[in-house]
């Protein structure tokens, strides 16, 4: 097996990595597990964050790179909390969906949309960014015990639960970060 640096220090998404790519032959090495330091994520969008991280750590690491920033747009916030989605959750996410869902129902819009930005780095310095994209709707409460983040309130187009409630094997095919990594897996193939 291949080993790859999967760029990130949140055990929900080493996870649905290491799902994504043990199947094409990676073995998934954290960036914890090397000790990495997050880099500062100062860009103005989710590729540009995605690229700042995967390039820090295939250059600290000497491995190939995958990181992704991912987050939820909510239309009633007129895109937000968008590439601030963990700074806006800040650590209470349960606290984070109350926001939300008060904000859908004040507009009475209930659009969202899902975007992960993937960003493949070599240690060589070659970059690529790869975006996936889910629509959905954000639930009228939470609900589910499964998944990460805001698992719980988005219910993406096409089913009736929400993605904490249809779990990993249904997720892995249709989130925003299946999206962006299918985009993906012919490089790593090859």
């Amino acid at each position: 097996m291949r080993r790859i640096l999967v760029a990130t220090h949140n055990k929900g998404k080493l996870a649905e990595f290491a799902a994504l790519l043990g199947p094409v032959g990676y073995e998934v090495v954290s960036a914890g597990e090397l000790g990495l330091a997050e880099p500062e994520e100062t860009g103005a969008s989710f590729a540009e964050n995605a690229r700042i991280k995967a390039r820090a750590a295939a250059m600290a690491s000497g491995l190939p790179a995958l990181a992704d920033d991912s987050g939820l747009c909510v239309a009633a916030l007129d895109g937000a909390p968008g590439i601030y989605s963990a700074r806006f959750a800040a650590g209470d996410y349960p606290a984070a969906f109350a926001k939300v869902i008060a904000a859908c129902e004040a507009r009475d819009e209930w659009r969202a949309r899902f975007v992960c930005a993937l960003c493949y780095a070599q240690p060589a310095g070659d970059v690529a960014t790869y975006i996936g994209q889910a629509d959905g709707v954000i639930a009228k409460t939470p609900e589910g015990l499964g998944g990460f983040g805001y698992d719980p309130i988005f219910i993406p187009d096409g089913y009736a639960q929400s993605y904490a409630v249809l779990g990993a094997d249904v997720k892995d095919k249709v989130s925003h970060r299946a999206r962006a990594f299918a985009q993906l897996v012919s490089v790593l193939r090859g």
